[in-house]
This record gives structure tokens, C-alpha cells and sequence, in this order.
């Protein structure tokens, strides 16, 4: 029970007491209490969708000198800017749209993510928002190709 509890926490970033709930609504299905989880996540995004995000950072990425990737994430506070989980979706997505011909952010969201075909990037933003319990968004990226 403590590894299931684990292995869904390191996955979903959802709270121990949300995942027993969905664990025994799932009848001990690990991978059943985990499309509920992330049922909710998704719920939760929907909710903090209309919220202010004045906050954030621009992350940046350099392929060889030939692409160069800046990309704009907001939040609500520049404490959840500085946050690792974050940080670490701001470079993925800079790592997506360079390895990508992605051209703007709603054609973005609708693109399977480059390490993991299941995932669209739209999922991987509502993962963030469920991790971070805050509004989050992709503002804006630019793409620079060495010639072009």
C-alpha cells in the first residue's frame, strides 16, 4: 500500500490524502486511481483557469548554436515561479517547441509531447497546475532557426 502510495505521488504530484480517496474508490487499481487523479488535475485546472498569472519566468534553450528557444510561463506567484517542478516545465517546453515546427502556443497545446507520445503538451500544463495548485499558462515563445 505505502509503494502504491508512492509511485502515484512521484506520477500525479497529487496529495497522500487524495490519492488513499482514489485508491479505494479504485479498489486498490493502481493505474484506475490514476486516471482519477488526473481526472481531477484537469478538474482542478478548469477552476483556476480564470485566474490572474502575473507572475512567472522566461526560459531559454541553445541547440548547437543553430535553434534558440525563448518561452514565456505564468503563474500567480513568484513563488511557484521559483519552484523546481516549474522550472522544469518551462525547459521542457523549450525543449519541445525547438525539437518541433510548432507556431504558436494554441497549436502548442494540441501537440503530442516529444518524450512521451501519450501526453499532449495541454496535459502535461494541466499536470503543472495540479502539482503547483496554481493558474498556470503559456503566454508566448519564439523560435529562432540559424538561416531563416
Amino acid at each position: 500500500m505505502m509503494e502504491d502510495l508512492k509511485e502515484l505521488r512521484e506520477q500525479t504530484g497529487a496529495g497522500i490524502m487524495d490519492i488513499k480517496r482514489a485508491l479505494e474508490e479504485a479498489d486498490g487499481d493502481k493505474k484506475k486511481a490514476q486516471r482519477i487523479l488526473e481526472a481531477r488535475g484537469v478538474a482542478m485546472a478548469e477552476k483556476k483557469s480564470e485566474r490572474v498569472t502575473a507572475q512567472g519566468l522566461i526560459d531559454s534553450y541553445v541547440h548547437l548554436g543553430k535553434i534558440g528557444v525563448l518561452v514565456e510561463i505564468n503563474c500567480e506567484t513568484d513563488f511557484v515561479s521559483r519552484n523546481d517542478e516549474f522550472k522544469k516545465f518551462a525547459h521542457e517546453l523549450s525543449l519541445h517547441i525547438a525539437s518541433s515546427d510548432v507556431r504558436d502556443v494554441d497549436e502548442l497545446m494540441g501537440q503530442e509531447y516529444f518524450r512521451d507520445q501519450s501526453k499532449k503538451i495541454s496535459d502535461l500544463l494541466n499536470d503543472v497546475i495540479a502539482r503547483t495548485g496554481e493558474n498556470v499558462k503559456i503566454n508566448r515563445f519564439v523560435k529562432f532557426t540559424l538561416g531563416k
